[in-house]
């Protein structure tokens, strides 16, 4: 069987002590890997509990991943960004109607430059085994289903500097349709600003491992969701992540769905000599049937899947994204990980 890494997220960063409790429960639930989700507010008030914190998981043996989480609103997160309170500009722009949104465009050097000192900050303070690139995206302005084959016709990102790099390299001014030279341009940008910090944070440290988690779609006719990153052999040949991950599915979709998803995953990993991994929704919703859990936890390991993970630990227990049943959720998500892991 394939499954090596099971790992779970993790909010909990401002006493180490605390953290060291909850690292033993992880633990005693089949974890062996934990994604500390780090936030720009955890960087400017927390941060001297970081590294102990870091240090404490590695000393228990727990694997260590840091999580940029929702910083800028580029990455997936709920949490609020600092850099957009603090920047009125440097935002991602709608195409259709020139609206400012709320989230970092990343292809400004403002947001550059503050992303990668955020992380390199980490690569040298701490003793990590590496960072997850948690849903990276371009913003949709949309909130509609269109039979066109987009959610919506409209798009991100727009802003000045976007447009000043479209003229350079095309030669005309960026349409408000997106066309072909739209998407190239928005696929080749996405990858730069990761690609970038991924090579100075090996530059560090070699052994720095560097996990590309993108939205799990199919890109069908319906509802194509163009967010940078769903070119996935693009994202998968890449010289600087190591793991190919792909994103948390909700319980409510048929088993069709997370075969195909699973199937693409590990077959794109594989292409490119990289380690897949597939995501358990462990917050919020939970299965009708908690053998559900079961089920997709075998899939995953009867097709390949090298590593799984879990948002959230307890199963968001105290937060409002707590699955009705978090902690029996929790508790079956540990049984799963011990289950699997004996397998090997």
């Amino acid at each position: 069987m394939a499954i090596r890494q099971t790992g779970i997220s993790y909010y909990g960063l401002n006493y180490v002590e605390h953290a060291e409790k909850d690292f033993q429960e992880m633990l005693e639930h089949g974890c062996n890997t934990v994604i500390l989700a780090i936030t720009e507010f955890d960087m400017n008030f927390w941060y001297p509990s970081i590294p102990q914190i870091v240090k404490k998981a590695k000393e228990m043996g727990l694997k260590v991943l840091l999580d940029p989480w929702g910083i800028g609103k580029y990455f997936g997160g709920e949490q609020v960004s600092l850099f957009l309170q603090n920047n009125i500009n440097n935002r991602q722009v709608s195409a259709m109607t020139g609206e400012k949104l709320p989230a970092a465009c990343f292809n400004t050097n403002s947001f550059r430059d503050y992303f990668q000192d955020f992380c390199l900050k980490l690569a040298r303070d701490t003793e990590a085994d590496g960072f997850f690139w948690d849903e990276p995206h371009y913003a949709l302005p949309k909130s509609y289903a269109s039979i066109t084959g987009g959610a919506g016709e409209d798009w991100t990102c727009r802003c000045d500097v976007c447009k000043k790099k479209f003229f350079d390299y095309y030669g005309y001014e960026m349409p408000k349709m997106m066309n072909d030279d739209v998407k190239n341009f928005r696929w080749r940008e996405a990858l730069f600003l990761l690609e970038d910090t991924s090579r100075k944070i090996k530059e560090i440290d070699k052994r720095y491992e560097i996990t590309m988690c993108v939205h799990a779609t199919i890109n069908t006719y319906y509802v194509t969701e163009l967010r940078g990153y769903d070119k996935w052999d693009m994202v998968a040949a890449s010289p600087y992540f190591d793991v190919f991950s792909t994103t948390i599915l909700n319980w409510e979709l048929p088993l069709t769905f997370f075969k195909e998803i699973t199937r693409r995953t590990v077959e794109t990993a594989q292409r490119y000599g990289k380690q897949s991994e597939r995501w358990i929704m462990n917050y919020y919703k939970q299965p009708e049937d908690f053998s559900m859990m079961d089920k997709i936890i075998d899939l995953y390991d009867s097709m390949g899947v090298d590593r799984i993970a879990a948002w959230t630990y307890r199963g968001g227990y105290g937060t409002v994204l707590a699955a009705p049943d978090a902690l029996k959720l929790w508790d079956r998500l540990g049984e799963n990980y011990k289950r699997v892991l004996k397998r090997q």
